[in-house]
């Protein structure tokens, strides 16, 4: 039963300045030195440096095949726009790449919607119902939960047992807003419906300003597919080829 369950992937706590200088090594402005000096700073063992950079790997250093030309996007807009939001570069590309880092994310964004809030366990039995009620399921959600709060994202209090979304950050731009609707794309595995963008729970920490449905029909790498006169949804240039 355990063999079919989902891979956790993303299971270790990530300081942001550690995904930031990932990105910045695949960006050619900083090297593997600046990671490593950051460990030294952490104090992290050989063991505990070995488990982050297979995580920081897979999120900036050597992405999975099908994720190298969105890493290399995601660069681009870094590279040609110095302002703008590394947070988002790195949310983005964590949910692309790690289903389970998205699926808490979308369990928090969802859960935390009406009241800002919400129990951390209900996020961790949540997390069993998709992961199973293995080891290792509840600690890795902390690990991401940790994560997302170090990312600026939530805030843990109670001594952890309530999760409180912290205010979003403003997305104006238009490639990184189609490029952060990409990855929700290919988080959720399937079109997403356009009228959905603004509120997709996986994006929670970001507020898109744009015209969605204007900024994917302007996007080489998004399809805006019709089904049905007022149903609008979005799908990957890529799955259009494949079909």
């Amino acid at each position: 039963m355990n063999s079919s369950a989902p891979k956790i992937g993303f299971d270790r706590f990530i300081q942001f300045d550690w995904a930031a200088a990932a990105l910045n090594i695949r960006a050619g402005v900083a090297g593997l030195d600046d990671l490593n000096a950051l460990f030294d700073a952490a104090e992290l063992g050989e063991e505990a440096r070995k488990k982050t950079r297979t995580v920081l790997n897979r999120l900036w250093l050597e992405p999975r095949a099908e994720l190298v030309d969105y890493a290399d996007r995601g660069v681009a807009i870094y590279k040609s726009q110095p302002d703008v939001s590394i947070a988002a570069l790195c949310w983005g590309m964590s949910a692309a790449t790690y289903p389970f880092f998205g699926k808490v994310a979308e369990l928090v964004g969802r859960l935390s919607a009406i009241q800002g809030d919400c129990a951390s366990a209900e996020v961790h039995r949540r997390m069993s119902e998709a992961y199973g009620e293995r080891e290792g399921t509840r600690r890795m959600t902390n690990m991401v939960i940790q994560s997302q709060a170090n990312w600026g994202a939530v805030d843990r209090v109670e001594k952890g047992k309530r999760v409180i979304r912290l205010g979003a950050t403003e997305i104006d731009n238009d490639e990184l807003t189609a490029w952060l609707i990409e990855a929700a794309v290919r988080y959720a595995g399937k079109p997403v419906a356009i009228p959905s963008l603004q509120s997709q729970p996986v994006l929670f920490p970001f507020s898109l300003t744009r015209p969605l449905a204007y900024v994917v029909s302007n996007s080489a790498n998004l399809v805006l597919r019709s089904e049905g006169p007022s149903n609008l949804f979005v799908t990957l240039q890529n799955a259009i080829e494949r079909g």
